[in-house]
């Protein structure tokens, strides 16, 4: 099947950790990933026997194998200097946002501009997005997951 992209807006807060675990049982409570059945892939939301515990999900081979080829592939956001990791979320750094979009202060219109940092499967990105004041109003998560 190959690997899918994904992405997602989401409010925004100070611990990306806490918003990466908020929009993850989100997607999961909406069934909004891909799940394998049988050795077929289809929107969890048309399977009203899918698993009901992310833990259950996240725990079955197949998953484990082939992904959600969506945010449930990733488990947690690094820290400046950590090194990337499968299912890991990189910041996107401030070097790399003057890079690609000429400034550090990245907003809805630089989304297009930042989608190619995320270049690696199974390593997600995410970015925090500012309104025309230079506030923080949301994060941005983006990757590429699945199998």
């Amino acid at each position: 099947m190959g690997a899918s992209s994904w992405s997602y807006f989401v409010p925004y807060q100070p611990d990306v950790n806490a918003a990466l675990r908020q929009l993850r049982q989100s997607v999961f409570e909406q069934g909004d990933y891909w799940w394998a059945v049988k050795g077929e892939f289809g929107p969890a939301s048309a399977y009203p026997d899918r698993p009901t515990r992310m833990d259950d999900l996240l725990a079955d081979e197949l998953v484990q194998e082939c992904g959600t080829h969506s945010i449930l592939d990733m488990e947690h956001v690094l820290a400046e200097g950590e090194e990337p990791y499968d299912g890991a979320v990189l910041p996107v750094t401030a070097a790399e946002a003057r890079a690609a979009a000429g400034t550090e202060v990245l907003t809805r219109e630089h989304v297009q501009a930042i989608d190619g940092l995320a270049n690696r499967w199974w390593v997600g990105r995410c970015a925090v997005l500012h309104d025309e004041y230079g506030n923080p109003t949301e994060l941005y998560f983006w990757g590429f997951s699945g199998d």
